[in-house]
């Protein structure tokens, strides 16, 4: 009976959070991973343990998404990494995960405030994403988490919201252009989630974490544990025939 290699996913920002989730909900269902991290290596090398507990290989790289100049030499750590680790050269599912917060209103959002959301969650997903296109295998999966910000409004994330309503757009234009490698491009928006994003908020001022309680459906917050699995869902085979859409699991916020 021939045995089949096991699923390789790179997750940017796999240390915490969502990322972290996602990763750890992936390596349950028999997928090794690559989690970036941009300082905390200590946590990082927590995760790859815990992925390793499991059974699965796991590699934790720096990575800074502000930084596009290095998304080169990364790329090229990246398939030095899947050749010594895996004896391959290339991997399965991208998933855009890495980001900062921002909550500042428009009329005080500073240039350099914008900018910083443009390093971290358009342009440098766009150039990272093209710098590792030779390095996903046809068939292979992109997924960009965005937010359930890009379709309702909440004063304060104007700017935020426009850049990943730049990244749901680019999600729809890539899942045409790498059609032809059979490439599925999606993404996905989460709704308030109760990690220490945007300096913990929603799981910390009980005030916020009520509002958003009583506007979601199900009624209440999200959790990690929501999103990880939706993740892990969306790149099994079982998903393959879902491209260019955008998929909001926010437990019915906003409805």
């Amino acid at each position: 009976m021939t045995r089949h290699a096991p699923s390789i996913a790179l997750i940017t920002g796999g240390s915490r959070g969502l990322g972290r989730n996602a990763a750890l909900k992936l390596a349950e269902q028999g997928t090794d991973v690559i989690i970036t991290y941009r300082t905390n290596r200590t946590e990082a090398e927590a995760v790859v343990a815990q992925v390793e507990a499991m059974g699965r290989r796991a590699v934790a790289l720096a990575l800074d998404m502000a930084d596009s100049r290095r998304f080169d030499a990364f790329a090229q750590q990246v398939g030095e990494v899947l050749e010594s680790r895996w004896q391959r050269q290339q991997f399965d599912f991208l998933v855009n995960n890495a980001g900062t917060g921002g909550h500042v209103s428009f009329a005080e959002t500073t240039e350099a405030q914008f900018d910083e959301l443009v390093d971290v969650h358009f342009k440098g997903v766009f150039f990272l994403t093209q710098k590792l296109l030779p390095l996903i295998a046809d068939g292979g999966r992109i997924l960009n988490v965005s937010s359930g910000l890009t379709r309702f409004t909440l004063p304060g994330y104007t700017a935020y919201a426009a850049m990943k309503g730049a990244i749901e757009v680019l999600a729809r234009y890539l899942a045409k252009e790498l059609g032809p490698r059979g490439i599925t491009v999606n993404t996905l928006a989460p709704g308030a989630i109760a990690t220490d994003f945007g300096g913990g908020a929603v799981r910390d001022n009980a005030q916020l974490n009520a509002f958003v309680a009583s506007q979601t459906a199900l009624g209440r917050v999200g959790e990690a544990d929501d999103i990880g699995g939706v993740v892990a869902s969306l790149l099994t085979s079982a998903n393959g025939w879902i491209n260019g859409q955008r998929i909001e699991a926010s437990g019915g916020m906003f409805l």
